[in-house]
């Protein structure tokens, strides 16, 4: 193992930017030099953002782990919400980088919690004082990311999964009534169309066309010139339009009944980690009723729940921590 003058690329490819790091290796341990966001959709590769990216680096590269969205096989992926895909060996290849491994992005998520701080996270529920055990990741961004960390006595070990692309599964009257309407759109309706960035504006459209809100002039306005997300969370959080107050109760009813059935499905007793771009900016929403009731009403299994510890992961470079330590080990291995 190299012990001077080496770095490791690190990646987190997303639907709307991509987020790229040098981390110089000390030993066993990583330290982050420099880090650049790119818009994804602005190139026509993530070969040709690592061009961009390197264009001025002279030291030799030690290896490079990409977390992407949507499966990978066979060092190759096809991330879901972007147009181009990911090889390994093509980076390998024109970028001289021996080690070059690709992780579904919540995987490199989820090997990033181990890298974090106490001061990384938030608490949305204490759970049980003596909280241990396998744990989970569910990451509302762009689209809807799930994963696993299987407990095994002495580590966790992280699997991926495709969890948010399962189907929407109503609670209510008024769930029943979205689902109809997205699957006039959609056919397959998954979580990712109702608790995710996209889910927001799915939503708001929703009581918008079926005339169970109304859209403000101001509102529209702000949304025909910016992101949906954004300006319907800024106007809930400040009470300024009740349709988006009503969007986003839906939506983290949503999603809190999603993570709750996620953590179900992990026996996630050892904590789920909320990470994406959406839980640390609505902070203060994710700490309503609407979430946690949602997360726990789970029937018999309601007690359980609760014993569950919630946290959301607040520094936005964990997937880019764990997709470097991941590369790290590989070498090591």
């Amino acid at each position: 193992m190299p012990d001077k003058d080496y770095i490791i690329i690190a990646g987190d490819i997303g639907g709307t930017k991509t987020n790229l790091a040098i981390f110089r290796v000390v030993g066993p341990s990583l330290n982050l030099e420099r880090n650049q966001r790119y818009h994804s959709a602005s190139y026509p590769s993530l070969n040709a953002i690592l061009r961009e990216f390197l264009k001025d680096e002279k030291r030799p590269l030690l290896a490079a782990c990409f977390g992407v969205p949507g499966p990978v096989k066979n060092g190759r992926a096809r991330p879901t919400n972007i147009t181009w895909g990911v090889d390994a060996a093509e980076i390998a290849a024109e970028f001289s980088i021996t080690y070059v491994s690709l992780l579904n992005d919540l995987a490199a998520n989820a090997y990033g919690i181990a890298e974090l701080k106490p001061e990384d996270f938030a608490t949305i529920q204490e759970g049980a004082s003596d909280a241990e055990g396998n744990r989970c990741v569910v990451s509302p961004g762009t689209g809807l990311g799930e994963a696993g960390l299987f407990w095994d006595g002495k580590r966790h070990r992280v699997w991926a999964c495709e969890g948010g692309h399962t189907e929407f599964g109503p609670r209510n009257e008024l769930e029943i009534a979205l689902l109809e309407h997205l699957i006039k759109q959609y056919g397959h309706v998954s979580y990712e169309r109702v608790a995710s960035g996209m889910g927001l504006e799915n939503i708001y459209k929703f009581l918008r066309d079926t005339n169970r809100g109304k859209e403000l002039p101001k509102v529209a306005a702000e949304i025909a010139a910016g992101d949906h997300g954004v300006v319907i969370s800024r106007h809930a959080e400040f009470g300024t339009c009740p349709m988006c107050v009503q969007t986003i109760e839906i939506f983290l009813s949503c999603l809190g009944a999603e993570a709750g059935n996620m953590a179900l499905k992990a026996m996630a007793t050892g904590g789920v980690y909320l990470g994406g771009g959406i839980p640390a900016k609505m902070l203060n929403q994710f700490r309503s009723v609407a979430f946690t009731h949602a997360f726990n009403d789970k029937g018999r299994l309601s007690g359980f729940m609760e014993t569950m510890p919630v946290r959301v992961i607040l520094n936005d470079q964990a997937a880019l921590l764990g997709a470097a330590r991941f590369a790290l080990d590989g070498v090591n291995a």
